[in-house]
């Protein structure tokens, strides 16, 4: 050691860099040490230590648990891997086809009756409810489905609800409380283009009134009643019914020899049934009684027949081709009363049939037996 020392005391060169350079290299291989490590103790800390409080919060109390019972080996198992076992795998078939989600319509369209038609199939063409398509034409239809006839051009909303036509004085909310809306389902329908700050609405504009109801004001045909039903019963009829007829049994058979609905079902807006029936089928009484009207009518009806069955029901037959019986008549149940047909305001041959109790309307599919 002495002689090394004093080899180097001699050696200037030697001298000058272990007294001035070294220092500064062992200072600089300190400082990038330590910088190394500490990367390297950064990398592998666990996760876990620097999770957040609200972190923490969000994982079960069971979750964690179990984090800190079992150890990395255990949580996390990797198969070994065997080049000879058969893995089963959820194949997927891919899917060339983008989807488009399904949306409502923003604007009116129009629809030409064709032969067959009925508002209960035009309504489901259009994914609307009948009401809905009776609503928007009101000036063609009176709200009465038996008013459809071929070649008519129908208003089809875009939506359910009120296709309303806006006048000189409306105000949004006033309209709104008419159709039982809040105003803003009426401002923020799409379709309106209204500036929901200022929804202004000029006249003649047709706006949406998107889940908008309304009472229906359909003109329907009066029940005729027999004179021996009182004094208190509305009477008129084209004939003298002075005698007072047979009487029903409370139950009713179906008039045709079909048994299923072609058309229109019965709702508030339709008050019968339009049953499938071809043009010359045989029409029966649904339960005996006395016929109160035979003939052609108003209102779409076309050649129609009314029985009134002595204990508050009635029965109406309509768009009949023929009638077998007349005014004040006495009719069994089950009896050949006429032939069906397609009179009146109809889109093709069925029977518009109605079973009516005490002035008002019952869903004949209850009684029909």
């Amino acid at each position: 050691m002495k002689k090394i020392s004093s080899f180097v005391e001699e050696n200037k060169v030697l001298n000058y860099f272990f007294t001035e350079w070294l220092p500064w290299i062992l200072w600089v291989v300190a400082v990038t040490f330590l910088a190394v490590l500490t990367t390297v103790v950064i990398h592998l800390t666990p996760l876990a230590e620097y999770d957040t409080t609200e972190e923490q919060e969000s994982t079960p109390a069971a979750l964690q648990q179990d984090s800190t019972d079992q150890t990395a080996e255990e949580m996390v198992k990797i198969p070994e891997y065997n080049p000879d076992k058969k893995i089963d795998a959820m194949e997927r078939e891919p899917n060339l086809h983008m989807v488009i989600p399904s949306r409502s319509n923003l604007t009116a369209a129009s629809y030409e009756v064709q032969k067959g038609d009925s508002i209960f199939a035009i309504a489901t063409k259009f994914k609307l409810k009948p009401e809905s398509v009776l609503w928007a034409n009101y000036d063609l239809l009176k709200d009465d489905t038996d008013s459809l006839s071929v070649g008519q051009t129908l208003v089809i909303p875009p939506t359910d609800g009120i296709y309303y036509k806006w006048q000189k004085d409306d105000v949004l909310q006033t309209i709104a409380d008419k159709y039982q809306v809040d105003p803003i389902d009426i401002a923020s329908w799409p379709g309106n283009k209204l500036d929901l700050t200022n929804p202004e609405i000029k006249p003649d504009t047709y706006v949406m009134i998107p889940g908008g109801w309304r009472e229906s004001q359909k003109w329907v045909i009066p029940t005729i009643w027999r004179p021996s039903a009182g004094a208190t019963r509305s009477i008129s009829s084209q004939c003298d019914l002075s005698e007072s007829g047979a009487y029903g049994t409370g139950t009713f058979v179906w008039p045709t020899t079909n048994h299923y609905i072609s058309g229109n079902n019965y709702t508030p807006t339709h008050l019968g049934i339009d049953i499938a029936a071809a043009d010359g089928a045989p029409l029966y009484a649904a339960d005996s009684g006395l016929v109160v009207y035979a003939g052609s009518i108003g209102g779409g009806y076309g050649i129609m027949v009314m029985i009134d069955h002595g204990n508050g029901y009635h029965t109406l037959y309509a768009h009949n081709s023929s009638l077998l019986v007349k005014c004040g008549q006495s009719v069994n149940k089950g009896q050949l009363i006429g032939y069906t047909g397609n009179t009146g305001n109809s889109t093709g041959p069925h029977l518009h049939f109605e079973i009516r109790y005490d002035n008002g309307w019952v869903n004949p599919l209850k009684y029909l037996n």
